[in-house]
């Protein structure tokens, strides 16, 4: 058995829980914290057989997405740059870390 811990942004977290229900797959939402994901970004727990890893993998990036984003420079104290110009930045919809699970209980 594995565990996948997936770090979603919370634009994606309901699709990716709504598509994961879908597929006979069950997650646990943990709200969290950190500077990985601007917007806010939650933890997935979701325990899968090692045969059905891939499986739950497609689900995921399926209803996570990659999207655009603008963002406004940085700032600074200079004056006359164009560093507050607009530039169009690739947001990812999240990261996952699989590991192995050494006992599975349920009580």
């Amino acid at each position: 058995m594995k565990l996948i811990i997936a770090i979603l942004s919370n634009k994606d977290v309901q699709n990716v829980l709504d598509a994961l229900s879908k597929n006979g797959f069950s997650a646990t939402k943990v709200s969290t914290n950190g500077t990985f994901l601007e917007g806010g970004h939650s933890s997935l727990f979701i325990g899968v057989d090692e045969a059905k890893l891939d499986e739950a993998f497609e689900v995921i990036k399926g209803a996570a997405s990659k999207r655009v984003v603008r963002s406004y420079g940085v700032q600074s104290t200079l004056t006359g740059t164009l560093l507050k110009q607009p530039v169009d930045v690739e947001e990812y919809g999240g990261v996952a870390f699989v590991l192995d699970v050494e006992d599975f209980i349920k009580f």
